[in-house]
């Protein structure tokens, strides 16, 4: 396993990612159950 570091150097990064995975997964699940109910 990487060794995450004390202080990263682009805090901005891994706060777009966390915030892009909140809006990303409900998304995508969102998606695969509109597929679901017009397919199933």
């Amino acid at each position: 396993m990487p060794v995450l570091e004390p202080n990263p150097p682009q805090p901005q990064k891994k706060l777009l990612l966390v915030f892009g995975l909140m809006l990303g997964v409900p998304a995508l699940v969102a998606v695969i159950a509109t597929i679901g109910s017009h397919f199933g």
